[in-house]
């Protein structure tokens, strides 16, 4: 199921506290656009992420008479009003500070279409895997522990919403049996097991009945697994949940929470989001959710498989977000994965199934099994791949597996790489790509990643030159090239560079210099970064988008668009009906007014 609701602002009491003066006026302390917005309009009750140690923070909420609504191991949660948010953006013991803002659960596999079934088996050089003896820490919305198909398989709960850990929304529950749920008892449950159900689960709760949540409480459950992952053996954390990015992902409290957990060794799996589409049918662009657009997750699309385990016919969904990310211009997401009418364990008596009775697939009681669609689903399917590969080699670091995972995928040329990334995840190739032995596929680890200007210089090597595919991955060079069938892929890291040749159709990609060029049969895009612009154009469609100017200038045949923000008006036009939306001219908003 696809939720388009909203992300609302997590509040508590209200507080009529005087904002103390700032020590000084020059620094100003970056701020998530949320929280602009809360400055604005001088809202009094605003839930703000400050990072710090205990001393630190104790220190500042004295200073600004504030009150400390939550520790986390970043730092803590201050409740402020508009005025004592204006003055510790302005303390110079303030970095930067992001609004603890609502989370909400990235709802929209058949073990077939990702070759999970053939990794079941086993071959003559693979033995069979099913990931016996990894835990996936699943921080959703609890875990409906008596459904015959998680049975035995959840080894630790914390519920971080003061609960016992039970799933009254119904989200979670279908995630956990996604990844790891068995077989169960009925004439077609084993058609339903997880992708990895030998695996065991960690039930941390952060989403309430309705599927939402806070941004404190997600990064405390991925804290809280960092810091137990060797009491048991935690090696992936999935995150089926996302929220809107109001800042870059270096000042994201979650992007920072997954940027510990992947340094301490976790395999850290997000949701692209559900905001491909808006109300009108258009494709959304830079629609990537947090924290999938850090780049030490792997980020999500989903694919509809259209029923079928051939790849052929898969198409990216809809609704799946696009990239780039918003702020860093990250290419995401990463790669993409099932996640269309996925059925999995129905939790008893929660939200969802109650509501969407007509979802349900088969079974009931404790065997009941429901279809939900999301990108939420496809990430539960990469978790479930990613302890298959863990199984199959323990010793692969969070960037070994993200490698292999990308490497090893079917690239989707139709939907481009921000609509399906590095493409639709082939888990038996990525087995065959680590495994060690005399196998197509070899990676071979050296360094951990640097980043430079949002791109990963991966230290590792690849030869692989099955099924005419070729790889050549250098260390000292920090360069790709990547063959399949005539495609290519140039990647230079050194020189910043991209270029990518799909039959004819290209990217070329500088970093130094700041652009991309996009070539597509005769359509083409030309970003520039340094330059902030954009022109874009698709068969006599265009688009121009200036930053620094501040405007867009949209044309499609003789409908077209022109926004400016300096001087703060919209000029719409579509055919014979117009919208003429001004702010700073004195324009009404919303007016409506024939086409010249």
């Amino acid at each position: 199921m696809v939720f388009r609701t909203s992300l609302v602002f997590g509040t508590l009491l209200v507080t009529a506290h005087a904002a103390v003066a700032a020590p000084g006026g020059a620094h100003r302390a970056r701020m998530s656009a949320d929280l602009q917005d809360h400055l604005n309009v001088g809202s009094q009750t605003i839930e703000v992420i400050v990072d710090g140690d205990a001393a630190s923070i104790d220190a500042l909420a004295a200073r600004y008479n504030l009150r400390v609504s939550k520790r986390i191991e970043s730092g803590a949660v201050l409740t402020v009003n508009a005025g004592q948010l204006a003055a510790i953006q302005q303390d110079e013991a303030v970095d930067h500070l992001s609004g603890n803002v609502r989370i909400q659960s990235s709802d929209a596999v058949t073990a077939e279409s990702i070759g999970a079934d053939q990794v079941w088996a086993g071959s003559e050089a693979v033995k069979g895997l099913t990931g016996a003896g990894i835990t996936v820490a699943v921080i959703d919305s609890g875990i409906d522990t008596t459904h015959a198909a998680l049975r035995g398989r959840v080894i630790a709960t914390k519920d971080f919403l003061g609960g016992d850990g039970r799933d009254l929304y119904g989200h979670g529950t279908h995630i956990a049996g996604i990844i790891a749920g068995q077989g169960v008892s009925t004439p077609d449950g084993k058609d339903y097991r997880g992708i990895a159900f030998g695996a065991y689960l960690v039930n941390l709760r952060v989403l309430d009945a309705t599927g939402g949540g806070s941004v404190a409480d997600v990064v405390d459950a991925i804290d809280w697994a960092v810091a137990h992952r060797n009491e048991f053996n935690i090696r992936v954390i999935n995150l089926s949940l996302g929220a809107p990015v109001l800042q870059p992902y270096r000042d994201d409290p979650l992007c920072e929470a997954v940027e510990r957990a992947a340094k301490k060794g976790l395999v850290v799996v997000a949701a692209a989001g559900n905001y491909g589409r808006n109300e009108q049918g258009q494709t959304v662009l830079g629609s990537i959710t947090s924290p999938a657009n850090s780049p030490y997750a792997i980020a999500v699309g989903a694919i509809d498989t259209q029923g079928t385990p051939q790849r052929s016919d898969d198409t990216v969904a809809s609704w799946s977000s696009r990239g780039p990310t918003a702020y860093d211009l990250l290419l995401k997401p990463d790669l993409a994965a099932p996640g269309v009418r996925i059925a999995s364990a129905e939790a008893s008596g929660a939200y969802l199934p109650t509501t969407y009775p007509a979802r349900h697939v088969t079974g009931d009681s404790a065997n009941a099994y429901f279809q939900l669609s999301g990108t939420s689903q496809s990430a539960a399917v990469v978790s479930g791949a990613a302890v298959l590969l863990l199984d199959n080699r323990s010793i692969l670091r969070p960037t070994d597996v993200k490698a292999a995972i990308q490497l090893s995928s079917s690239l989707m040329t139709h939907e481009g790489l921000i609509g399906a990334g590095a493409g639709s995840v082939n888990v038996l190739a990525a087995i065959e790509l680590v495994h060690d032995g005399e196998l197509p596929g070899q990676l071979l680890i050296a360094n951990e990643p640097a980043i430079s200007s949002g791109v990963f210089s991966l230290s590792v090597s690849v030869a692989s030159n099955a099924r005419n595919q070729s790889i050549v991955w250098g260390i000292n060079g920090n360069s790709i090239v990547w063959g399949v069938n005539g495609n290519s892929i140039v990647w230079g890291v050194n020189g910043n560079s991209i270029v990518w040749g799909v039959n004819g159709n290209s990217i070329v990609w500088g970093v130094n210099d700041s652009s991309i060029v996009w070539g597509v049969n005769g359509n083409s895009i030309v970003w520039s970064v340094n330059g902030s612009s954009i022109v874009w154009g698709v068969s006599g469609y265009s688009i121009v988008w200036g930053v620094n100017a501040n405007s867009i200038v949209w044309g499609v045949n003789s409908a077209s668009i022109v926004w400016g923000v300096n001087d703060s008006s919209i000029v719409w036009a579509v055919k014979d009906s117009s919208i003429v939306w001004g702010i700073g001219d004195g324009v009404s908003a919303g007016t409506a007014a024939p086409v010249a």
